[in-house]
Formats: C-alpha cells, sequence, structure tokens
C-alpha cells in the first residue's frame, strides 16, 4: 500500500512518541506531544478539522487549524486520512473554547490506512457475535470491554505479586500430557507425530506441581490454560486459565486463610472495594465468610444424608424421587455431585466456605483423621459458582494408588471423565512428599465475578467459537450450549467441575 499523498511509503515503519491521551489531560497549555493512534472521528468546522485518537490510555482530541497550516498543506492534511487510519501528531497541548485538551497538530502523517470501513460503534458492535469474533473492534468501541479486560490484567498481576511476597516460586508445567490426570474430566486428544503417540492437553496441571514440591521446591504456582473437552454454559468454557498452587507443611486451614487474604488484596488494590455488584446482586468479600458442611447443607435441602446413603443404586433411587435426571449418572461421585449442585450451589450467593466433602468425590485429596468418609478440603462458593478448591493433599502412595485404580474400573465401564491412573506420579510419591495443601482458583470466574461480566466470554479475549471461518459466520449464534466445561480443579469422579 502507497501513499497519502506525500508519496511515503505505506505503511510506515514506525513513529516515536513521547505522549500518550491520558497525559494530555493534565499537561499545560503550551506542552510539546508527540502521539500516535487509531482515528476514531475526524470531522471539519470551516477552517478547523477535529479528530480523536484513540491509544493504549484512552482518547485525545486533536486539530488541524488552516490559519496555522496554510491552506494547501490544511487540504492535504485533512482529505489524506479517514475514521480506522492510524495517524501521528506532533504539536502543542491547549484547551480549546468548550474546555477540552487538545492537541494542535503541527506535523501530521498517516501511518497507515484502513481499508475496511469500522462498524457504527452505536450498533455493529452491540451484536454479541461480532463482539467475539472480532474482538479489535469490540476493543475499539466499547469503553467496557477495554476496562474489563485491562482489569483482567490487573488482577494476574495482583495475584502474582502476592504470591511471590509470600515466597511462592512461579513454574511451568507441561500443556502436553501422557495422562489426562490432575482432574475428572474429557481431554482433548492430539496426535505427536515425532513421537509417534497420542498425547492429551492438559486437564489440570496438579500432579507435576506436586512432583515439584517433592524435589523440594517448597512452595509453587502456575497460572496457565487447561482444557477440558466439554459444554459451555454461562460458566464454563473449553479452554480456560487457572491458578494453581501448592505450600509444603500446610494444611488445607490455612490455605482457607490464605486464600481469603488474597482475594481481599486483589480487591482492595484493583477494584478500591470489597463489595461487588454481579447481575444486580450485591457481593459483599468483606464480611465474614461463613463455614457450610457439604453433608449437613444437602440433608437440609433434600432430606438425604450422605453420611448413611453410601451406596449407589440407594442414592439413585432418592435422587430421582427429588425429580432429578440420574440417566448420567455413571458412579455414586456423579450422583453426589448432581444433588449438591442441583439443590444447594444455586442457593451459596454470598462468599462462603464449603467444607466437609464426601471421600468419594476427589482422589487426590487427603482423608479427615477423624471421619474418613470425609475429606480436609474446601471449596469457595460465591453466587453459586465455585471460584476456589482446596485441600490437604493425599501424599501416601498406597492409598493414592488405590483410588487411582477405582478411578481406571470406573473408566474400563464407560465413565471417560475419570482421572488417569500416572504411573510416574506414585512413584514420584514413592520417594516421599511432604505434607502439602494445594489451591485451584479460576481466573476466568474470578474476574467475570468481579467485573459482572454475564458469561465468561466477556473476559475472554478470544473465545472458541462455533464455525469460525470468515465473515459469513456471524449469522451462527454465540450458543451458549448446555453442558459444564471451565472449573476449578474438579476432581470429583465423574464431574466436570470445581
Amino acid at each position: 500500500m502507497t501513499a497519502d499523498g506525500s508519496g511515503a511509503q505505506m505503511p510506515r515503519s514506525g513513529y516515536q512518541t513521547d505522549t500518550v491521551a491520558r497525559d494530555v489531560q493534565t499537561a499545560p497549555d503550551g506542552t510539546p506531544a508527540r502521539i500516535a493512534g487509531r482515528l476514531v472521528l475526524w470531522r471539519r468546522m470551516g477552517g478547523l478539522v477535529f479528530g480523536h485518537i484513540q491509544d493504549r490510555s484512552g482518547r485525545v482530541q486533536i486539530s488541524l487549524a488552516k490559519n496555522d497550516l496554510g491552506e494547501e498543506t490544511f487540504k492535504a492534511w485533512h482529505s489524506s486520512a479517514k475514521v480506522g487510519d492510524f495517524v501521528g501528531v506532533t504539536g502543542t497541548v491547549y484547551t480549546t473554547r468548550r474546555g477540552e485538551r487538545t492537541v494542535g497538530a503541527s506535523d501530521f502523517t498517516v501511518l497507515n490506512k484502513a481499508v475496511r470501513a469500522l462498524p457504527d460503534k452505536w450498533h455493529g458492535i452491540a451484536d454479541v457475535e461480532t463482539r467475539y469474533r472480532r474482538r479489535y473492534l469490540d476493543l475499539l468501541a466499547n469503553p467496557e470491554s477495554r476496562e474489563r479486560f485491562q482489569a483482567r490484567s490487573r488482577v494476574i498481576s495482583r495475584i502474582r505479586r502476592f504470591l511471590d511476597e509470600a515466597d511462592f516460586l512461579e513454574i511451568e508445567t507441561p500443556i502436553l500430557t501422557e495422562a489426562a490426570s490432575g482432574a475428572a474430566a474429557r481431554p482433548f486428544v492430539t496426535r505427536h507425530n515425532a513421537l509417534g503417540e497420542d498425547f492429551y492437553l492438559r486437564i489440570s496441571p496438579e500432579t507435576y506441581l506436586k512432583r515439584v514440591v517433592a524435589g523440594s521446591f517448597d512452595r509453587v504456582y502456575e497460572i496457565g490454560r487447561n482444557f477440558r473437552n466439554e459444554g459451555i454454559d454461562p460458566s464454563h468454557l473449553q479452554e480456560f486459565t487457572m491458578l494453581e498452587w501448592y505450600a509444603a507443611y500446610w494444611d488445607y486451614r490455612d490455605n482457607m486463610s490464605f486464600v481469603r487474604e488474597l482475594v481481599l488484596a486483589v480487591l482492595d488494590d484493583v477494584f478500591g472495594t470489597r463489595c461487588v455488584t454481579y447481575e444486580g446482586v450485591k457481593l459483599d468479600f468483606g464480611a465474614d465468610w461463613p463455614v457450610v458442611d457439604y453433608r449437613e447443607a444437602v440433608a437440609q435441602r433434600t432430606g438425604v444424608d450422605l453420611r448413611v446413603v453410601r451406596d449407589f443404586e440407594t442414592l439413585k433411587e432418592k435422587c430421582a424421587q427429588l425429580g432429578l435426571d440420574v440417566t448420567k449418572a455413571a458412579s455414586y461421585a456423579g450422583l453426589v455431585d448432581l444433588l449438591y449442585k442441583k439443590t444447594v450451589r444455586p442457593e451459596l450467593i454470598q462468599p462462603c466456605f464449603l467444607v466437609g466433602h464426601p471421600v468419594e468425590l476427589v482422589p487426590l485429596a487427603r482423608r479427615n483423621d477423624d471421619d474418613p468418609t470425609r475429606l480436609d478440603m474446601f471449596q469457595v462458593v460465591v453466587n453459586g459458582w465455585e471460584i476456589v478448591k482446596a485441600y490437604s493433599e493425599l501424599v501416601d502412595p498406597v492409598d493414592q494408588r488405590v483410588r487411582l485404580e477405582e478411578q481406571a474400573d470406573l473408566r474400563a465401564a464407560g465413565d471417560d471423565e475419570t482421572m488417569m491412573l500416572e504411573e510416574d506420579f506414585i512413584e514420584a510419591m514413592e520417594y516421599g512428599m511432604p505434607p502439602m495443601s494445594g489451591l485451584g482458583l479460576g481466573i476466568d470466574r474470578f474476574v467475570a465475578l468481579l467485573t459482572d461480566a454475564p458469561t465468561l466470554r466477556d473476559v475472554v479475549l478470544f473465545p472458541s467459537m462455533r464455525g469460525a471461518k470468515g465473515p459469513e459466520a456471524d449469522s451462527r449464534a454465540a450458543s451458549t450450549d448446555e453442558g459444564e466445561g471451565e472449573g476449578t480443579r474438579p476432581e470429583a469422579a465423574g464431574v466436570p467441575d470445581i
């Protein structure tokens, strides 16, 4: 592409700036400024042209004045640009009669031309499909989207700083794994051509992080993508961002206090408040987080005492009597999870700790010393969403093998959401692992709650979409298929949630 009338080559190779839009708002009149961005407004008013350019910090007004530039230059610069183009402006800051901070141009350069017209900002980007498929247009036209993704970045930065200050070490573990482990979920399968073997996109980094703790890194964490080949709904995606950490010599109670401190630090430093509103409901993170016993809550809501009902057939009959669809339940754990999610979880609106989970739910968690039918485990539930799961880790290789072999038996019987047996992981445990507690936090859900995003797709820049082949795909709905895919450490046997 060439030419803006000057004979210069386009796109230009670069443009050195010394100012961003935000700085113009506070700079004294007469301050020199060299700024660049996308032209989002461009209008002529007699011998003046006013425009708005947008950069990473926001928008600022620029102007061309015929009296200052001369008629020939004024016309050439005005006609060389249109809305959507990228431009560079050198000039001086001043304040218009209406009080708007403006950069009066003494030099104006078109850096690159837009060959497609931008959609009408009041109509084109209101379309949900366009916002998801062409996020760059959404970010350009919708300040709310820009603010939400800026908030997401600040949340993750604050989490990292909190953990770094607590002497945690950030590490990376494999995305391609030989076994789908660390959670109960259906994996994505891919072929490793060089090795001639099938691999799985990880569903959780848990077993690798524990291996690192066994290697003497006492406190580790990872923020990364997990993949679960399951359905979509407003609180689930198949590709999602997870935070997991592990601390040697902690138990689950240490993590209860630590994660609350982290959440409050994020709210204080990023949002300046401990109360947020989600879809009209005020969520108060600054109040005490009550402790809710899993089995007691289920008994109160349904009359089913899970301490007594411990077999699959009896529980299946009771769930059916409650009107629940039990046709897809393949295990006792699956029925327990179904019962809880349909009857208890929707009622947990304000932040709370859910404790006392039945032992069948999580094969990687430690049994309670006083009651071996329950786990040393908790979840943080807010607005009916499970945003955190944590527990004292099982580090006994004998017990671990028994539980994973039970998972393997369920998989052989047709339950493809159970964990796979990892001999390497058990071998690492046989060399010795310290007592530890681990925690998983779903970044996407956390950010969605804090920014009042109606679905997780609104906090993921480029969510997966059906048939994303080109412009013609826009006519297809941005569906919310029934099912569940994204969660926080869903190790519950046969249930793809946290």
